[in-house]
């Protein structure tokens, strides 16, 4: 369960594609938001982001993923080298690939059952997310088990 797909032509420019220092803007992406993660080393071959270190949690290792895969350019995230003291719970809500249309209070609605509950998928998200209403199609998010 390391790699983990994403849509390349889609999310923040941190580097252009061809940087010989593409790996560097991402690592520093990711120690931005500090998602919990320490001995970050990230590599780049071609679109795919291969990240290593020690995450404090299976939570701090999702966000670090995100935070990589949700970079324009990178297509796939190999996280075969993080490190957490327990796996990521797989399921299949687990994640959700934004649509053009969709808001966090609709995607709370159809997901959790409550559009007010849109707080709880931001505050998951806050990596990858830093307005509530600044969302794209094909950005990839978590969505909080409830």
């Amino acid at each position: 369960m390391g790699l983990f797909d994403f849509a390349a032509d889609i999310g923040k420019k941190v580097f252009g594609i061809g940087d010989a220092d593409a790996a560097e803007q991402v690592k520093k992406e990711i120690e931005v938001v500090n998602p919990g993660v320490s001995n970050l080393d990230v590599s780049m071959n071609g679109e795919e982001c291969i990240l290593s270190g020690d995450c404090e949690s299976a939570d701090a290792k999702e966000k670090t993923i995100l935070v990589a895969g949700n970079t324009l350019g990178v297509s796939s995230v190999n996280a075969d080298g993080l490190n957490s003291p327990e796996p990521i719970a797989e399921a299949e809500d687990n994640y959700y690939v934004i649509e053009s249309g969709d808001t966090l209070w609709g995607i709370a609605s159809k997901l959790l059952g409550n559009g007010a509950k849109y707080t709880e998928i931001f505050e998951a998200n806050r990596e990858v997310i830093q307005d509530a209403d600044k969302i794209f199609p094909g950005q990839k998010i978590r969505i909080p088990k409830v």
